[in-house]
């Protein structure tokens, strides 16, 4: 049992020493094996970021600005052409035009891309006529909107300052605005007929000014001139309507739906829907918009004849 314990002992120390002086020369060294390490994580998505003061921003907030001078620009087409349905602050204005700032549509477009189909008639039967504009004064009016969308300080509020002033618009000349009413607008109305006692039905002057502006399509979306208390099925005398020409010579009328280069839709008056697949000029499409004069007047118009008309108007009132 002794002698057992001792070479027990003995070995013990042998190897001891052994891994004390290492392997014996010309030995290969041991390969330690790789290291294990996890892999790569990829990069956390950023969260919100921050803007001035703090607070989130928003897609909208996150473009590039843009131009200043287009930016002006589609300020000014915006005053022109969209603040009477939309606004001056894009939240909506006397003509019950959506808020331009909590559109999805709106969001997502980047250059006017989901904007010019829908200027261009692609809404017409949710109460957004067609405007007669070109692609760069629509893209200058979208990058408008959208550096409005960058100012609100969150997401479907307005851009920050004063609101804009109650406005006194009845400063005009009744005299000159009888003139220029005679002039520009006797041929479709008269003081004597449909315009007798407008004022007494609508003595707002603001009201009135919007109305005869926006050639009375007041009613609200989708209305027109229907309006409050109209039959559901009355024709609306207002609503845009085309003819489109067949090869074979036959004519189809009706209320225009929408229209492109590719197609016209019209809702016919028996309530159906007819398209047409469009090849240039085939087939022949004439459009008819009642209220296509008051949008052309819109850039002929001053302040002093809009304020002079509306000054007329507002004599005419129920004896």
């Amino acid at each position: 049992m002794v002698k057992s314990l001792i070479a027990a002992a003995g070995a013990a120390l042998v190897v001891s020493t052994v891994l004390a002086q290492g392997p014996p020369a010309g030995t290969p060294p041991a390969q330690t094996p790789p290291v294990q390490t996890a892999p790569a994580q990829p990069p956390a998505a950023p969260g919100p970021q921050r803007g001035r003061g703090g607070g989130e921003t928003f897609p909208a907030q996150q473009r590039p600005p843009g131009d200043p001078a287009v930016i002006a620009r589609g300020k000014g087409l915006y005053g022109v052409n969209c603040v009477f349905c939309h606004g001056p602050d894009l939240r909506g204005g006397q003509l019950n035009g959506p808020n331009l700032l909590r559109s999805q549509l709106v969001l997502s477009d980047q250059n006017g891309e989901l904007i010019i189909p829908i200027v261009r008639g692609a809404r017409a039967d949710k109460g957004m006529p067609p405007l007669p504009l070109p692609d760069d004064d629509i893209k200058a009016i979208a990058e408008y909107i959208h550096s409005e969308w960058a100012k609100s300080p969150r997401q479907g509020m307005p851009p920050p300052g004063a609101a804009p002033p109650e406005l006194n618009v009845l400063v005009g000349d009744a005299a000159a605005g009888r003139t220029y009413f005679e002039a520009k607008c006797a041929s479709c109305h008269s003081a004597a007929g449909d315009m007798a006692g407008i004022a007494t039905r609508m003595p707002d002057p603001k009201a009135l000014q919007n109305f005869w502006v926006s050639g009375g399509s007041v009613g609200g979306r989708g209305r027109g001139a229907a309006g409050r208390g109209a039959a559901p099925n009355a024709p609306n005398p207002r609503a845009v309507t085309a003819t489109v020409t067949l090869p074979t010579g036959q004519k189809v009328e009706g209320r225009l739906v929408r229209i492109d280069d590719f197609l016209v839709t019209l809702a016919l008056a028996d309530g159906t829907i007819r398209s047409f697949t469009r090849t240039g000029p085939k087939p022949r499409v004439d459009v008819r918009d009642p209220l296509e004069p008051h949008r052309a007047l819109l850039t002929v118009y001053t302040d002093k004849d809009m304020h002079d008309v509306t000054a007329f108007l507002a004599t005419l009132k129920c004896s």
